[in-house]
Order: C-alpha cells, then structure tokens, then sequence
C-alpha cells in the first residue's frame, strides 16, 4: 500500500510540474503577445504623430525676421504665440549694411537689400529698426542708438542726458514687413514715452537699464517679460503688426 501511495504521489506531482511548465509557456506566449502589441500600438502611434506633424508643418506659416539678436526674437516670438498658433517667426541671419536717415526711410531699405539677398523664401520677410531719442537732443541718438551704447554704455547715455535739464525721451520701434519685391512695404510703429534714468537693473538688454517709461517707477530692465511687453515701444508695434495680420492674412500665403 505505501509503495502504490508513493507511485501515486509521484504521478501526481509530475502532472503538476508538466500544467506549471505548461502555464509558464503560456503565460510567456501571452507576455510575448502583449509586448508585440504594444510595439506595433507605439509604431502606430507614432506614425499618426509624424503625420500629425506634417499636417501642421503644411498649415503652419512663417515671417522671415531679419535679426541676429536673439533677445529680439524671443520678444517678437512671446507676442506672436500669445496670438497666434500657426506662425513661426524664424530668424533670418542676413548681413545687412547699416543704413543712414530717417527711421521710416532706413526700414524700407533694409526690406529693400533684404529681399535682394534673401531669395526662395517661405513667407515674408519682416525688418525692425529700433531708436531711442532723446527730446534734449532734438530726437538723438534716434536709429543710431546702438552705435552710441556700443561705445558708451547706459551709463554714458545717462550723462549724455544730464547735459540738459530736459531728461525726457521715447523709445521707437518700426517694423517692416513686405512679401515680395512687386508688393510696397507694410510699416507698423510703436513708441513709448518716458526719460533717461541712471541705470538700473540687469544689463542684459541693450538700453534697458537707463530707460523708465512715463508714469513708471521701473526701468525696462526691472520690469518682468509680461509686464515690459505690454507697454514697451516694441510691443506696441508687435501688436500693430498682429492686428494687420489678422484684417489682412493674405499677406501669409
């Protein structure tokens, strides 16, 4: 009897290690099976995500902004994603020759050489000329603001104000935007008032450290991103520009 028990158990215990090995066969199938559906679930996934892509690289519009100063761009950039979400303001590196008279006259031979050099381009091509005039000075520096704070700094700025006792300036900006040579050129201009302070704050853009808008405590340099753009002479522009855009969208295509 105990040798036909111990048969049993035998038996019964290699039925058992023959079901485990079984469903450990199976168990590994159904992973295996999972895994390859995954894979193909993430290779679809990512073929609808790349056409996806595409679609939006066909819809999505471009200006063509002619600047190497990446702070610029960034500005320029924030505001246009404020408002829209199919346009790519791509940064255009062209060597420009700088150019000399009135404001409005100097943005319009910059798209002029623009053009010229720029060909094949999606979507327009978009200049900006900056001033900062001093009303002591009769509207000087005016455009050529960047060669006086290369060479003498905020700083300098601010004793060059100190000669008059009328402190009092603007900050300009005019963009240029035009599609093709055929076609005039589209100008949009923003200014804000204000006066010519000892620096202060980051020195991390341009004159913004020595200049206060009116009716503010701060210089540019101490105001946050949002706050600046809402008042600044360039966002004043920007949002000139974005308002044509949308009464005009044929300019895009």
């Amino acid at each position: 009897m105990v040798k036909e028990d111990s048969k049993k158990s035998k038996a019964q215990s290699k039925e058992k290690k023959i079901k485990t090995v079984s469903a450990t066969k199976k168990e590994k199938k159904q992973k295996q099976k999972q895994k390859q559906n995954q894979k193909q679930k993430q290779k679809q996934n990512q073929k609808q995500k790349q056409k996806k892509n595409q679609k939006q690289k066909q819809k999505q519009k471009v200006i063509n902004f002619v600047s190497g100063n990446k702070n610029k761009l960034k500005e320029l950039s924030d505001i246009f994603k404020e408002n829209f979400k199919d346009i790519e303001i791509k940064q255009l590196d062209i060597d420009l020759p700088e150019l000399q008279g009135l404001p409005e006259d100097i943005v319009k031979g910059k798209l002029k050489l623009a053009l010229e050099k720029a060909k094949k381009l999606k979507g327009p091509i978009l200049v900006e000329d900056t001033s900062l005039c001093f009303n002591g000075y009769g509207g000087l520096p005016g455009p050529y603001i960047k060669y006086f704070l290369k060479n003498i700094k905020p700083e300098g700025l601010y004793k060059m104000a100190c000669v008059f006792d009328d402190h009092t300036a603007y900050a300009q900006s005019i963009y240029g935007l035009q599609k093709n040579k055929k076609e005039e050129p589209h100008l949009f201009i923003g200014k804000t008032p204000g006066e010519i302070v000892s620096p202060r704050g980051p020195n991390s853009f341009g004159w913004d450290p020595c200049f206060q808008p009116k009716d503010y405590k701060q210089t540019y340099a101490e105001m946050g991103e949002e706050e600046k753009n809402k008042i600044s002479h360039r966002g004043r522009s920007t949002n000139a520009m974005i308002k044509w855009i949308k009464e005009n969208p044929e300019i895009l295509e």
